[in-house]
């Protein structure tokens, strides 16, 4: 048989097996289980793993999928020894012996009970640093696959430009440029640039395509208000790196509607977009429940009935964990039977599912080996690129010479609730057989006897239930706990009076940032800036460290706090990050990926926003407090001798130069950021866009001239004919520090014959 010989190329094992197949076993193989439901043994600790030593309900996976198998199976964190023992079944107990795909959330790391944490993909993005960045997503696949899945459900390319939307976190943050060159660095670190047979790869699959970022109001799954233009020029081209430079074949589709267009049964999203523009040979799959939405949540249809041929038919290939399993398969085909559902459609997406599988080599190899997974499971190795991402990724916010902490610091007042607690952010993988850090025992690590550290919460990140009663009349309000944190607060304050520096940790947890955490206040929560205000009183020095997901209105804390580092989720290292950022062993050098805003009410506040309007509310200004890209250092930097030259016209190219010189004392690493402003346009362009960057270490007084290519999509614009097209003209080059902080400008004009 021509689909078993490994010789034949992947589109003839593809043709020879889908002629063998019934219309029952195509169904089969767009549908998705969970591997969980039918364990002996489900994990105590995580609720979608099983335990090492379990066994399965054969009985009933044979009274659901009998000899078709299935396409995939989710949600079966554990082992190989686990994942072989159900892959077997597939194999051997089905007519065609298809083997499955095990798929799992590795946004940050391989969720579970296994797995290197490393900080968030908001925190990767403040790395500004791709080349990390894949060293990331190599581990994530080598752990992965270690572990016997095949499949990743990440990574997410959302554009974050609603600061209210919880998922801020799973996302390389507000930027194209950036997020698009994240995206090709860990897809092709995770995919071993295609090589998806190898043991140590995984197939990604970006998420949510499309326009997720920006929901509506800023809570999750709202539909996204963007023009045509817009939704070309900022978010569909992160998808399209991921695809044609990172190499991703698959996506899970939005649940959102974008101008009243579903994307989940979107013909124009799915398929013309998706497939025939942007050439993704993979499947796309609906998020959990998605399918089931476009009838309960957008109405389009009456039943699920319909809704599933309505998602099918317009390009959607496969269901995640949506509809029950018999159902889906049965109406799938019933659909066909009928002639509502053409069979042309059902081949093309089956034909995208068993193409992934023999590109994974799963039919030559369906077992993955039993015992290598522990020598490759947090290893030294790959724990060393997560410390290296969370030391890259922290970045100061504010300085006013309180930091790095000084010699002359005899005793810390550690206070805030994230001081003795770690945060590592949603979709994290749950730490079992060992412990992460805190920063308070970072700290104490690090700085041994010399110095006393004095530690007390304060406070929680979130208050207790509130509710409010009247007695005779009069209004009277009950708070869980309220006595216990006044008692809380007033020991921290306490505690801070007798030390030299007071370091506040606080910031974000799981209740207030990630999947359906959704906030209309961007304040910290509960009762931190009260907090930081009593603790400002006292007249000492006083460090902010954030531990976020999101960016964070720090219109009260700025004017409280000589020093702010913003160290997002930083993973299983996080707090060691942390601890050498205070104590100055650690030069930080993060930029922010998002802006923060001068308060909750002042949005939008992304800085590539299109010209117009005037720039100030009648409360103040609506620029960001600190701008995309914004970070300080503990040495300074200097720019010069910026040069932009065309080298190529056919394709278009562009070199531009600019010499950085470490101007301080200390050794630190510089983010030298290209932005490029189109002088004169056909349409509304923003006053600048990022197009490149660069982290470069320079030792003090040291310094090195820079080198960027410019290509044609750093100069052009989608016209009034919605054409990409490179216009005539002038443009500005500009090199800086941030958005906001431009150290030197040049100017380069392209020729109608340049740009032909």
């Amino acid at each position: 048989m021509i689909y078993k010989d490994s010789s034949r190329s992947v589109e003839e094992r593809v043709e020879d097996l889908l002629s063998r197949m019934t219309l029952e076993e195509k169904a089969a193989q767009l549908d998705m289980t969970r591997g969980v439901e039918y364990a002996h043994k489900p994990s105590d600790v995580h609720n979608c793993s099983v335990e090492a030593d379990s066994g399965f309900d054969f009985q009933k996976i044979r009274e659901i999928f009998g000899s078709r198998g299935v396409g995939f199976v989710h949600d079966t964190y554990s082992v190989p020894a686990v994942m072989n023992r159900l892959q077997k079944y597939f194999v051997e107990e089905t007519r065609l012996g298809i083997p499955c795909i095990f798929t799992g959330e590795a946004l940050h790391g391989i969720s579970g009970t296994r797995g290197t944490i490393f900080p968030v993909p908001l925190g990767l993005g403040a790395t500004f640093a791709p080349e990390t960045v894949r060293l990331v997503g190599e581990v994530i696949g080598r752990e992965t696959r270690a572990l016997g899945m095949h499949e990743i459900l990440a990574p997410n390319l959302d554009v974050a430009r609603e600061p209210r939307w919880g998922r801020t976190e799973e996302t390389f943050g507000e930027d194209t440029c950036l997020s698009s060159k994240m995206a090709a660095a860990i897809i092709s670190g995770e995919q071993k640039d295609g090589a998806l047979d190898r043991p140590d790869a995984v197939a990604s699959e970006p998420k949510h395509y499309c326009v997720h970022g920006i929901p509506e109001g800023g809570t999750n799954c709202s539909a996204a208000r963007a023009g045509e233009r817009e939704i070309r020029r900022d978010y569909l081209p992160v998808f399209e790196a991921g695809i044609r430079e990172g190499g991703a074949c698959n996506v899970m589709a939005s649940y959102n509607s974008i101008d009243s267009d579903v994307v989940m049964c979107s013909h124009k999203y799915l398929t013309d977009i998706l497939k025939n523009e942007m050439g993704a040979q993979g499947y796309a799959r609906s998020d959990w429940g998605g399918i089931g939405r476009i009838r309960r949540l957008h109405h389009l249809v009456r039943d699920d009935r319909d809704a599933l041929c309505l998602a099918i038919g317009n390009g959607l290939d496969v269901q995640g964990c949506d509809l029950d399993n018999q159902y889906f398969e049965e109406t799938l085909v019933s659909l066909v039977k009928e002639g509502r559902l053409p069979m042309e459609r059902v081949d093309d997406a089956v034909r995208r599912v068993l193409r992934m599988k023999f590109r994974l080599g799963l039919f030559e190899r369906p077992y993955t080996d039993e015992t290598a997974w522990e020598g490759e499971i947090r290893s030294q190795k790959n724990r060393d690129i997560a410390l290296l991402a969370a030391r890259q990724s922290i970045t100061l916010l504010k300085n006013d010479g309180v930091l790095p902490l000084g010699e002359s610091v005899r005793s810390i007042a550690l206070i805030g609730p994230s001081s003795a607690h770690q945060k590592i952010g949603g979709y994290s993988a749950v730490p079992v057989g060992y412990a992460i850090p805190s920063v308070y025992e970072e700290l104490q690590r690090l700085v041994g006897h010399r110095v006393q550290i004095f530690q007390c919460d304060g406070c929680p990140i979130t208050e207790g239930p509130k509710t409010e009663y009247y007695v005779e009349g009069q209004p009277h309000l009950f708070s869980k706990g309220e006595e216990e944190i006044a008692d809380c607060m007033e020991q921290a304050v306490e505690i801070a009076a007798k030390c030299d520096v007071i370091v506040m940790v606080g910031g974000d947890n799981t209740i207030t940032s990630g999947e359906g955490k959704d906030r209309c206040e961007l304040t910290l929560a509960g009762k931190q800036r009260e907090l930081i205000q009593k603790l400002s009183q006292l007249g000492k020095p006083l460090v902010l460290v954030l531990e976020n997901g999101k960016c964070v209105d720090l219109s009260v804390e700025e004017g409280c706090c000589g020093a702010i580092l913003a160290a997002w989720f930083g993973g299983e290292f996080g707090a060691q990050a942390i601890a050498e950022a205070l104590l100055g062993i650690l030069n930080p050098a993060g930029r922010l990926p998002v802006s923060f805003p001068q308060s909750s009410t002042r949005l939008p506040c992304y800085y590539s926003m299109l010209p117009g309007g005037d720039l100030n509310f009648m409360e103040g200004t609506k620029l960001a407090r600190y701008p995309f890209g914004h970070g300080l250092s503990y040495t300074s930097f200097s720019y010069s001798g910026l040069k932009a030259e065309l080298i190529s016209r056919d394709p278009l190219r562009v070199s531009v130069s600019v010499t950085v010189r470490n101007t301080g004392n200390r050794d630190g690493e510089e983010v030298a950021q290209i932005y490029v402003d189109d002088v004169d346009s056909s349409v509304a362009t923003p006053p600048l866009l990022l197009k490149d960057f660069q982290r470069v270490f320079l030792k003090a007084g040291e310094e090195k001239t820079l080198d960027f290519e410019l290509d044609e999509k750093a100069f052009r614009l989608m016209g009034l004919d919605y054409r990409w097209t490179v216009e005539p003209g002038e443009f500005r080059i500009l090199a800086g520090a941030s958005s906001r902080d431009i150290r030197c400008e040049t100017q380069i004009v392209l020729s109608a014959e340049d740009v032909k």
